[in-house]
């Protein structure tokens, strides 16, 4: 630019450019930032090496449960929806599942509670065709539940378990399996191990002297011989439990004479809750079972017939009103049906209190035994003959047929060996055995048997309630130590001794209080009078759904799967698998207010972002 036109436009800028200059004078250049650090400054060190997982992903596991009847086919039922990852099977002896009312086809076999509270709580049949169904019926029904609920893709029917052993080293039960098909055997391994055998799943014939030597028909009741033909013959039946109960008036229907063993009085109920049995069917009215098909209809119903059987408790009290009351009401009722014979009534009525043996509504049975074709023999038996039976008085009957009603394992102890640790449950449950009574914690487990569960065993069901919900409420329970296991990297878990001796403690102090521990024999005391109480809760119904809610980890010991021994070590790399997954809704918690049970809030297992 010439000098001529330079000179005024830098007079005009100069001011301007000085102010910049000095403002630039003032500035502080700050430095560029530093480079990033390859990992924490001077952090603690941990030993640990984290694990690459989420916390949420479980591992698989393998369980085994043992015996298909209503608590086994329950559980196929309700493991695989409340545990993820479970690897399942069911081993069942016999050719179908149903258990007891696959196995008992003698006459006169059916539920002495009414069937509508003798079934699942969520799966229900409004249609059941009598108040308290016959043996058939029930199977059917059972065995429905399995297909509805694909129950069957778990089970391996003809499938007996011979023996089940824990193995130490690999945290694993090893179970021995008998084809009874092809009477070969197998060995399959498992993380876990769930007896669901029942409480009778093991009849027996009685060790009578010359038993063998009989000559004619003989049969326990739960090995019914579905060719037998009574009529016209002379048969004996031997026992007065429930199946004794039932076949003797089914018998004496047809039977030429029936000769009734009953050496033991017991009582003879009206009905369990003030469902009154009579002898004979009691089918619901086309009209009553079609309201049922009305879901409102159906819940008012079974509600108001099952709220009763919670309502029982106070009658095993000693001393209570309730027993009292049920006492003189059942002495009118045995005097009124034995009225043709009235010398028998001194006989039979027990010098101990109701509900000290199991009750059992016997409709039809008092009036079968003072008919003339039937003989009632309360003389013990000495022996069996070739053609029957000799008494200690030295009476001797012949027979056409016996039928053994004489119950089975009511010690409770598993039929097969399930041993750990040097212990074999067979063996140590029994009598004479290490602990002499079946020892467990919560009727749930027993220590020194690690990855083992109970299931509708001893100390499974309060004196009230129902079985299905018990049986129900159980399997919440083991679900829940299972989740617990399989996602917190749990290796094994077995209740404390400790835990387990409180346990019996509490249960010593409170079976006194009820008449469980009268002078009687019966399945709760192992046959035993005066021997520990097993058979039942100490408590009620509702008492035991409380104790099962929520699991007191702190009376179980754990082994960790992780070489580390760190409890933590399970929580992986700090993730959850849905966090991972572009698109999955991680606000579940979000919903309309009305849907929302505070109650519930931030509680379901299932229900995690």
């Amino acid at each position: 630019m010439p000098p001529s036109l330079e000179d005024p436009i830098r007079a005009t800028q100069e001011p301007h450019l000085k102010a910049v200059e000095e403002k630039l004078d003032n500035w502080t250049i700050l430095p560029s930032p530093p480079k990033t650090q390859d990992g924490p400054l001077n952090y603690p060190k941990s030993n640990l090496k984290l694990e690459d997982h989420c916390i949420d992903d479980v591992r698989k596991l393998r369980v085994a449960v043992i015996g298909a009847g209503l608590s086994g086919v329950t559980a196929g039922i309700l493991l695989p929806a409340k545990v993820p990852s479970i690897d399942l099977s069911i081993f069942e002896k016999n050719q179908d599942v149903s258990g007891t009312w696959l196995e008992n086809v003698y006459p006169g076999v059916r539920c002495d509670i009414p069937a509508h509270v003798y079934q699942s709580t969520f799966s229900p049949n409004t249609q059941w065709s009598e108040q308290f169904a016959q043996g058939p019926e029930i199977r059917d029904y059972w065995q429905a539940q399995a297909r509805k609920h694909d129950v069957y893709r778990y089970i391996k029917l003809g499938s007996y378990v011979e023996d089940a052993e824990w193995e130490e080293k690999e945290s694993s039960w090893v179970v021995k399996v008998r084809d009874l098909q092809t009477d070969k055997t197998s060995i399959e391994k498992f993380d876990f191990v769930i007896l669901a055998i029942g409480r009778f799943n093991r009849w027996k014939l009685p060790d009578y002297p010359g038993i063998n030597d009989f000559k004619g028909l003989l049969r326990h009741t739960s090995n019914w011989d579905t060719t037998f033909e009574p009529a016209g013959k002379t048969v004996a039946v031997i026992g007065n439990g429930a199946s004794g109960i039932q076949v003797t008036p089914a018998l004496q229907k047809t039977a030429k004479h029936v000769g009734h063993y009953a050496r033991n009085p017991t009582w003879i109920a009206t009905s369990w809750a003030g469902d009154e049995r009579v002898d004979g069917p009691q089918p619901y009215p086309e009209e009553q079972r079609e309201s049922f098909k009305d879901p409102e209809t159906y819940l008012k119903f079974r509600k108001e017939l099952e709220v009763k059987y919670w309502r029982r408790f106070k009658a095993m009290l000693r001393g209570s009103e309730e027993n009292a009351g049920m006492r003189e009401q059942f002495i009118e009722i045995m005097k009124k049906r034995t009225e043709k014979d009235p010398s028998l009534l001194s006989s039979l009525i027990p010098d101990f209190a109701p509900h000290c043996r199991r009750l059992t509504p016997g409709p039809g049975y008092l009036e079968a035994i003072i008919q003339d074709n039937v003989e009632f023999i309360q003389t013990k038996i000495k022996r069996f003959t070739e053609t029957g039976i000799e008494t200690v008085d030295g009476s001797q009957r012949e027979y056409d047929a016996i039928f053994c009603a004489t119950g089975a394992n009511i010690d409770l102890a598993p039929p097969f060996s399930v041993k750990s640790r040097g212990i074999d449950l067979k063996d140590a449950w029994r009598p004479g055995g290490v602990f002499g009574f079946p020892y467990t914690y919560l009727g749930l487990a027993t220590p020194g048997f690690p990855n083992l569960l109970i299931l509708a065993g001893a100390h499974a069901t309060g004196p009230s309630g129902t079985v299905p919900h018990s049986v129900e409420t159980q399997l919440a329970y083991h679900a829940k130590l299972l989740r617990k296991v399989s996602s917190q990297g749990i290796k094994t878990i077995v209740p404390s001794k400790k835990a387990a001796d409180d346990f019996i403690e509490y249960s010593d102090a409170f079976f006194p209080k009820t008449v469980l521990t009268d002078n009687c024999s019966s399945w709760n005391n192992g046959g035993r009078p005066g021997a520990r109480i097993h058979g039942l809760w100490p408590g009620s119904a509702a008492h035991i759904t409380i104790v099962r809610r929520d699991p007191r980890w702190e009376d179980w010991e754990y082994e960790y799967v992780t070489d580390s021994g760190n409890r933590f070590a399970y929580f992986g790399n700090g993730y959850t698998k849905r966090e991972t997954e572009p698109g999955a809704d991680l606000t579940t918690y979000l919903k309309l207010p009305s849907e929302i049970n505070v109650k519930d809030l931030h509680e379901s297992w299932w229900d995690l972002p």
